[in-house]
């Protein structure tokens, strides 16, 4: 039985080590790719998720969270109860920013003193941290002014402290914000959905199209055979790119990483299994390589690059962007890649997100052998 898997693993293999044009999608152009957006790509932002920790509960407080529930750049998350809930949010990716108002807060204004708010910044997306810190600036600012203004209305001059409350703020998991930190994750997780998909949807289709799909078709090889052997040499070439883009990642662009290399490694598997499961039920469904080229594009790169978090996270966008998103594979593993790199999160963190792909990758296999037409098996 195992054999039979075997030959055709050696079969697809000398196949691929022949033909110059898989070898070039299958290794240079994701390096391309990489070299070009890594360096090449910016972003700017908008729609930023933001809660509170009000130890205060005083109108002064209450005001101070006004000026940003009013605001159209932040979606209000809510006022929490402690700095646990605080740092869960964060980590998690559901707020962006936490702003810590002390329990001295109202007393220290109304005496005339100055008084410090926490602002903690998720800097997983560099430009919408910069961006997020402009805005929380800003918004601080005009309290201030409010809060001198109400001086001068009641004393007739402006006796209160000049800053009246002043910001203690810390920006978390990218504290430099450079946006490399964030651009070459993400284009691990769109180059590991794009090129192994591609490369599986020519595996059947182009036995289609060379005639040679009807000794598969009359052979006493199972449909499973088929389809382990042939996704297998692929499986082990797009987990190579994932070591090539990991290293250069490192040692050539110099981004940071904190988290547990092995179980990166485990989730990267997972997602090129199934990556290759996307190509290969498009090449079972396909009649032309064309077409299963086009189709594979369409349906990987296009929701991956939009709807994945690799440009907006998936928490600010509208209820049909999060119904999509959660449609597709990359946002799993982008979850992922970006809580390894940037947030040094484990297992325990990120088993709903493989769990995730592991159904999507069954149901892709089960798929394929399902529409994989053979006399026998």
């Amino acid at each position: 039985m195992f054999n039979r898997v075997i030959a055709i693993i050696r079969k697809e293999t000398r196949e691929l080590l022949r033909d110059p044009v898989y070898l070039g999608l299958a290794f240079v152009v994701p390096m391309v790719l990489m070299l070009l957006f890594g360096y090449g790509l910016s972003m700017d932002v908008k729609h930023l998720p933001i809660a509170f920790v009000d130890h205060d509960r005083s109108t002064f407080s209450r005001d101070y969270i006004d000026g940003f529930v009013n605001s159209e750049y932040f979606d209000f998350i809510g006022v929490l109860e402690n700095n646990a809930q605080a740092e869960k949010g964060i980590k998690s990716g559901h707020t962006r920013v936490i702003i810590d108002i002390p329990p001295d807060f109202g007393r220290q204004l109304s005496s005339n003193h100055p008084v410090a708010v926490g602002v903690t910044i998720d800097g997983s997306f560099a430009t919408r941290a910069e961006v997020i810190r402009a805005y929380v600036i800003a918004i601080h600012a005009l309290f201030n002014e409010r809060l001198l203004s109400d001086f001068l209305m009641r004393r007739g001059t402006a006796q209160g402290p000049m800053m009246p409350v002043q910001m203690d703020m810390t920006v978390w998991y990218n504290p430099s914000l450079e946006s490399i930190n964030f651009i070459v994750p993400g284009m691990l997780v769109l180059i590991l959905m794009l090129y192994p998909a591609l490369l599986g949807a020519l595996l059947v289709v182009r036995e289609k199209e060379a005639g040679t799909i009807f000794n598969f078709y009359a052979s006493p090889v199972f449909r499973w055979e088929i389809l382990l052997g042939k996704a297998f040499p692929y499986i082990v070439v797009a987990f190579l790119d994932y070591l090539m883009i990991y290293a250069m990642s490192i040692w050539l662009f110099n981004v940071r990483f904190i988290g547990d290399f092995w179980v990166l490694s485990s989730a990267a598997l997972l997602y090129s299994i199934c990556s290759i499961g996307i190509g290969l039920l498009i090449s079972v469904l396909t009649k032309t390589q064309l077409a299963a080229m086009l189709i594979t594009f369409l349906s990987t790169m296009t929701p991956a690059f939009n709807y994945s978090g690799f440009i907006t996270p998936v928490s600010s966008m509208d209820a049909t962007g999060q119904f999509i998103a959660h449609l597709i594979p990359a946002t799993y593993f982008m979850d992922i890649v970006r809580g390894t790199y940037l947030k040094g999160l484990g297992f325990d963190y990120f088993w709903p997100s493989l769990l995730a792909l592991g159904i999507y990758t069954m149901v892709l296999y089960g798929l394929s052998w399902l529409f994989l037409k053979k006399r026998i098996g």
